[in-house]
């Protein structure tokens, strides 16, 4: 690990404003994600925000019905706070579905959202990288790809987002509240809030230099029957080859979003309408322009199975 500077922030703003003054800062909480990469040589921040201090870690009701959630608040918090089970509990479900015990313990909303891809390429230094050096090139591209991207992807990325709670939270339709350097507040919508990967992978969010997510925003509840369902390939403290989040009213209408397939949570709205008439036109509008590999290949037909079986449980109840 190089060596680097540290502070302790004591507001929001005089911690945006210090990691834009600094060239390589980076803001710490748990560290469940960063300090795994500083250890492989990944990440080289030069200076250390630690953001702990914030009063950031409240869950809040919202005057329209909602719920905001401080991005502080730990993982194992957020999935056992009663409003969150009986309200948005596809975001519970989703949030226990993540790494361990130990690490929802440490690991907080912000933390989730900003996951860096766990690619294997992206974690080893020896091989070519456009997340790590842009413009290196990309290794899975030609390589070992099972893990990797069926849409979304480019010529110079193939990598998928790793969080499940960022599934959960594009599928409610959550609003990410930031602060910027001068101290101005901005919303983000999660519709826009990760991006893909084009031609700049190493850009994975819409956040701008030094500006810090305080909390993050869920509309009023939705009702219907709430699932999570995830495929991977161990029961526990694994990534998801393809999940799905769905949120299923008794009309049969409702929300899907995917995990594992795409850069960022992957939802069609467009393809929601389709919900009534069972899974197999849902999956293909979702994953219509899909390129996967050979390697891969087997997350299309996986994505159509999930999907039916979801829809079974939630027409259960």
């Amino acid at each position: 690990m190089r060596a680097f500077t540290f502070q302790r922030a004591r507001t929001p703003a005089e911690a945006a404003m210090a990691a834009l003054r600094t060239p390589g800062a980076k803001f710490i909480v748990g560290g469940t994600n960063l300090l795994d990469l500083m250890k492989l040589d990944i990440e080289t921040p030069a200076h250390l925000i630690d953001v702990n201090g914030l009063a950031l870690d409240m869950i809040e009701p919202l005057a329209d019905g909602g719920l905001r959630i401080g991005a502080l608040v730990r993982n194992t918090d957020l999935a056992a706070d009663a409003r969150v089970r009986r309200d948005y509990a596809v975001l519970s479900r989703a949030l226990l579905s993540g790494a361990s015990a130990q690490l929802r313990n440490k690991a907080t909303t912000s933390g989730n959202l900003l996951q860096r891809t766990r690619c294997a390429y992206f974690y080893d230094t020896n091989q070519p990288c456009n997340k790590r050096v842009p413009g290196s090139g990309c290794s899975a591209i030609g390589g070992f790809s099972r893990q990797h991207a069926i849409i979304g992807a480019s010529d110079a990325c193939i990598a998928t987002h790793p969080s499940d709670m960022a599934v959960a939270m594009r599928l409610l339709d959550a609003e990410i509240e930031t602060v910027r350097p001068n101290g101005a507040p901005r919303v983000i919508p999660i519709a826009v809030f990760h991006r893909l990967p084009g031609n700049t992978p190493h850009i994975e969010t819409a956040l701008e230099p030094g500006e810090l997510i305080t909390g993050v925003r869920l509309p009023k509840p939705l009702g219907g029957v709430h699932v999570y369902r995830k495929v991977r390939d161990r029961a526990s403290y694994a990534f998801a080859l393809v999940s799905v989040a769905a949120v299923i009213q008794p009309d049969g209408s409702g929300r899907v979003a995917l995990g594992g397939v795409a850069h960022r949570p992957w939802r069609i709205e467009a393809a929601e309408r389709g919900l009534p008439g069972g899974a197999r036109g849902v999956a293909d509008q979702l994953l219509a322009g899909a390129k996967p590999t050979h390697d891969n290949a087997f997350k299309v037909p996986l994505v159509q199975r999930t999907l039916a079986a979801v829809l079974a449980q939630a027409k259960k109840g």
